[in-house]
């Protein structure tokens, strides 16, 4: 489907063509589903803590679930007891990656969002980070953080299914903050994209993060070593998420020789997937993957004769750190003056 959504080639802009009334009728339906929406027509609840929703205009692949992390972090070390609630899209890939990111921090999958956030104040939250939660109008929130990737975005692009959006850029209207992140994408690039999408926020709010590499970690022992050590070696590189290509340009910045084995999103790999990587793995320096495709593989690469490593991520703010802060604060200070 990337290739199709992405692709300039003849026969990629052929399928888009066939898959254009497709996507009208998508986006119709969407238009219609957020004016009833807009016109109280259809219920929003308000759940009993404040909440702070991380989403995408776009399928997958912008970096929601270290940002979402971070998020949750960020309100832990300012005194509050968040809890990430997530639909649970696809497998525990998700909810696996973050407990594994922010150990303590309460993460509840359901669905329901309105019943996931009343589990999460019956688990002791007093806010509550929503994982991909931008088009799910049906819980309120204090603020909307809607995430754009700098290697993926697209002004032209189609709506699902001929293209990756779920919604156009004249939803951020309804949005907090539009946060572009980048992995591989130059900061003046993002920075640019920040500035162009921020035109539809209220207020123009926009921040920019990167979601840089910062150790590549073995996935059995939990050994950690500076990402600086790939550089040179030859790894199979696994990548079951929404916009591997952006990983794997990563991995050859970092010096790294790959070959790519891409996966559809929230593969869930099998014993003979396993079989398969480790023979096309042979001769190399060994296996290179997400964290989020490591909680998965791990358990089934015990005893393999060759590493299994994941790059670990670091989220840094290049761009709009005071109005990411005003929006924290603003969730936090909710949990005295509820919505």
């Amino acid at each position: 489907m990337e290739r199709i959504w992405y692709g300039d080639a003849m026969p990629e802009r052929v399928a888009r063509g066939v898959l254009s009334p497709a996507s009208w009728l998508y986006g119709g339906a969407t238009s219609v589903r957020n004016a009833l929406y807009d016109r109280g027509l259809l219920a929003t609840h308000v759940p009993s803590v404040p909440a702070l929703s991380l989403g995408n205009l776009s399928v997958g692949g912008t970096g929601k679930t270290p940002a979402a992390a971070w998020a949750a972090a960020e309100l832990r070390r300012r005194g509050g007891r968040p809890a990430i609630v997530l639909r649970g899209y696809g497998g525990a890939d998700e909810q696996l990656v973050h407990e594994r990111l922010n150990p303590g921090i309460c993460v509840v999958c359901n669905p329901d969002r309105v019943a996931g956030a009343a589990d999460a104040v019956r688990r002791g939250a007093d806010c509550v980070v929503l994982d991909d939660a931008f088009q799910h109008r049906r819980i309120a929130r204090v603020a909307d953080w809607v995430l754009v990737s700098a290697e993926q975005w697209r002004p032209d692009a189609a709506r699902l299914p001929a293209g990756p959006l779920r919604e156009g850029a004249g939803s951020l209207a309804r949005a907090t903050l539009v946060v572009v992140t980048r992995k591989s994408a130059s900061l003046d690039h993002a920075e640019g994209l920040a500035s162009q999408l921020g035109g539809h926020v209220p207020h123009g709010a926009a921040a920019v993060m990167h979601l840089a590499p910062r150790e590549l970690v073995d996935a059995a022992s939990g050994v950690a070593v500076p990402v600086a050590r790939a550089a040179g070696l030859r790894y199979l590189a696994v990548a079951a998420i929404g916009a591997p290509r952006a990983f794997f340009e990563q991995l050859r910045e970092l010096g790294a020789r790959i070959e790519e084995a891409a996966f559809r999103d929230h593969h869930r790999f099998t014993v003979e997937d396993v079989r398969d990587l480790q023979r096309r793995a042979a001769g190399q320096d060994g296996v290179i993957c997400t964290l989020k495709d490591a909680v998965k593989l791990g358990p089934l690469w015990r005893g393999a004769p060759m590493p299994l490593w994941y790059v670990s991520q670091a989220v840094a703010v290049d761009r709009g750190g005071p109005q990411l802060d005003a929006s924290l604060a603003a969730v936090l200070a909710a949990r005295l003056h509820p919505l």
